[in-house]
C-alpha cells in the first residue's frame, strides 16, 4: 500500500501540465516548492503532501488559475470562493451539488457536471463537452482534481465524510493507479466512456451545516486544503483537532496528546508535518473556526470568548483575531450583524 503521507509523482506532472502548455517553465516552480526536477523522471518517486500543497498554491498564484491552465478559460484567483458562496445557501448537499453544477458550467466550457439520482446510488457525473484542450497527462490531472474538488467541498459543507463507493474513470490507468484506493474510493475502474462517482443515495439529503463565519476560516487554506489531501490523510489531523477542543479551555501539550494516541511525541509531529500542518497550526486553526462560529451566531461576551478558547487574557486573542481576520473581535461581531 502507497504511504499517505506522500504523492505519487503522477500527480506533480499533471499539475505541471498546463505550465508547459501555456508555454510557462515549470522548474522554478518544482525549486521553489522543494521538489527536484529530476524525480519528474522516476514513475516510482514520491514527495511529501506538504511540497505538494505548496506546489499546488505556487502555480494557482503565478497563472492566476485555479484551474491550472487545463481548460479553455481560465479560473481566475476568487473562482472557488464564489463557488463556495454559490453553495453555503443550500438547505441539503442534493441543492448544493446542483448549484455547484450550475456554477462550474458556466465557468467552464469543456465539461459536464450533473448529480443523477438512481434507487441504488447517487452519482456524480463529470464528462468532456466535447473534450479537454490537453493532452493524455494533463487530462488525467483535470478530472481527478474536479473530483476531489468538488467531493472535498461538498463534504466540508455537511461537516461530515462522505465517502465515495465506486468510480469509473475515462482514462486507462495511469502510472499512479495504485494510489487511488486512498484518494478516492475502494473500487475503482478505468476506460469508462466518462467520470461517474457513485456514493449513498440518503448523503444526498443531509443539510448544508456551514454558514459565513465557517466560510471565512475556511478559505485561508482553501482551496488546497481539500483538494491535495489524500482521504486518510486527514484522519490524524481530526483527531488531533477532536482532542483538542475536547480539551478547551486546557491547552494539551504534545507529549501529551501523543500519548492520547498511542504514538511518540517525534512520530506524531512528523507524521503532522507530512500532511502539511502542525499542532500548532490545528490549534489556531480551531481557535480562529470557533472564534468566528461564536461570534457570529451567539451572544457570549468576547472576554468569555477569550477564555474559553484558552487564551491567558483578552489582549492575547484580540492580537490572535486581528491577524485572522484584520479587524477586532467586537468589529467583526458588529460587521457580521450589520450585514
Amino acid at each position: 500500500m502507497s504511504s499517505p503521507t506522500t504523492v505519487a509523482i503522477g500527480f506533480v506532472t499533471g499539475m505541471l501540465a498546463g505550465i508547459s502548455r501555456s508555454g510557462g517553465v515549470t522548474t522554478p516552480f518544482l525549486d521553489n516548492a522543494g521538489i527536484a526536477t529530476k524525480l519528474l523522471d522516476d514513475p516510482q518517486a514520491r514527495i511529501p503532501v506538504a511540497r505538494y500543497a505548496a506546489l499546488y498554491r505556487l502555480i494557482n498564484e503565478a497563472l492566476d488559475d485555479e484551474g491550472f491552465a487545463l481548460f479553455s478559460r481560465p479560473l481566475r484567483r476568487g473562482s472557488f470562493e464564489f463557488l463556495c458562496r454559490a453553495a453555503l445557501s443550500a438547505a441539503t448537499l442534493e441543492e448544493a451539488l446542483e448549484r455547484i453544477s450550475r456554477y462550474l458550467r458556466v465557468v467552464l466550457d469543456d465539461v459536464e457536471i450533473e448529480v443523477q439520482r438512481t434507487p441504488r446510488a447517487a452519482v456524480l457525473v463529470i464528462s468532456e463537452e466535447p473534450s479537454l484542450p490537453v493532452g493524455a497527462a494533463a487530462r488525467v490531472f483535470a478530472f481527478e482534481w474536479l473530483l476531489r474538488m468538488i467531493h472535498g467541498l461538498a463534504a466540508w459543507l455537511a461537516a461530515q465524510p462522505l465517502p465515495l463507493d465506486e468510480v469509473a474513470f475515462p482514462y486507462p490507468p495511469p502510472r499512479h493507479a495504485a494510489d487511488y484506493e486512498l484518494v478516492f474510493a475502494p473500487r475503482y475502474t478505468f476506460d469508462a466512456p466518462r467520470l461517474e462517482a457513485r456514493f449513498a443515495p440518503e448523503l444526498l439529503a443531509l443539510p448544508v451545516r456551514r454558514d459565513e463565519a465557517a466560510l471565512r476560516a475556511f478559505l485561508v487554506d482553501a482551496p488546497a486544503s481539500i483538494t491535495t489531501l489524500y482521504r486518510r490523510d486527514r484522519s490524524l489531523a481530526l483527531r488531533v483537532r477532536e482532542h483538542l477542543r475536547a480539551a478547551l479551555p486546557d491547552a494539551v501539550a504534545l507529549p501529551d496528546l501523543a500519548q492520547r494516541l498511542f504514538l511518540s511525541p517525534r512520530t506524531l509531529h512528523r507524521r503532522l508535518e507530512e500532511e502539511g500542518t502542525s499542532l500548532r497550526g490545528v490549534r489556531e486553526t480551531l481557535r480562529h473556526e470557533l472564534a468566528v462560529e461564536w461570534l457570529a451566531k451567539t451572544t457570549r461576551p468576547i472576554s468569555r470568548i477569550a477564555t474559553d478558547l484558552g487564551y491567558g487574557d483578552g489582549a492575547a486573542f484580540y492580537r490572535a483575531f486581528s491577524a485572522w481576520e484584520a479587524c477586532g473581535p467586537r468589529e467583526y461581531r458588529q460587521r457580521f450583524r450589520a450585514g
